[in-house]
């Protein structure tokens, strides 16, 4: 189930003029029209109007409340939770690049990856990077159990890739490509071996013949 109160970055007793403050500062950060139409942009926008058009309506509120209440009692583990993976398909990247996220948490109940937000216990997902803070970005994973009020932390940490970084990456490459180091084939050592031993033998065969 999930959390409006997160989304629009508000606690659980925040007033109607909380909800319309935060929900006024969010859309105009995360507004597609002002973010190039960026695909995660757009999709944290429509979690924000989702929170709000929920969080603006009374009785909608009220049931959503109660029924958020049930489902954290119902689901919380009395284990301590831990994250049994966390992986990206890209350490170094460029502005622009899509990033495969993939993650799996046990006895948590409230998963988060910041900066995107609440996620489900296990799962993936591709976001674009669309800049990065001192040549770095940073993906954290945070798994709780708000029964036990115990939280595990993991992060990845995104370098960014400079266009001459990868002009000299392919360079090398290209030079590796058109100029490789001499090198013998498996073949051509085995036959070369298998002459040599034959050579042996029949000196040896010779020197026993002159022998008797």
């Amino acid at each position: 189930m999930k959390d409006y109160y997160y989304f629009l970055g508000i606690k659980r007793n925040a007033t109607d003029d909380d909800v319309r403050k935060a929900y006024r500062k969010l859309s105009l950060k995360y507004h597609p029209d002002k973010n190039d139409n960026d695909p995660f942009f757009e999709a944290r926008f429509m979690e924000i109007q989702e929170a709000y058009d929920l969080l603006s309506n009374p009785e909608q509120r009220r049931i959503y409340d109660q029924n958020f209440d049930h489902q954290q009692r119902s689901f919380r583990s009395s284990q301590p939770p831990f994250i049994r993976s966390f992986s990206s398909s890209k350490i170094r990247a460029r502005k622009g690049d899509v990033i495969h996220l993939n993650w799996q948490t046990q006895n948590a109940d409230v998963v988060k990856i910041l900066p995107f937000g609440l996620e489900k216990p296990f799962g993936e997902r591709n976001f674009k990077i669309t800049e990065f803070k001192e040549g770095k970005f940073h993906v954290v994973l945070q798994a709780t159990n708000s029964l036990l009020n115990k939280s595990v932390v993991k992060g990845i940490t995104i370098t960014e890739l400079l266009p001459n970084e990868l002009e000299t990456n392919e360079n090398q490459d290209f030079q590796a490509t058109e100029n490789p180091t001499d090198f013998t084939p498996k073949k051509e050592i085995n036959r070369k071996a298998l002459f040599g031993i034959f050579l042996m033998i029949l000196m040896l065969f010779f020197l026993v013949k002159e022998c008797f």
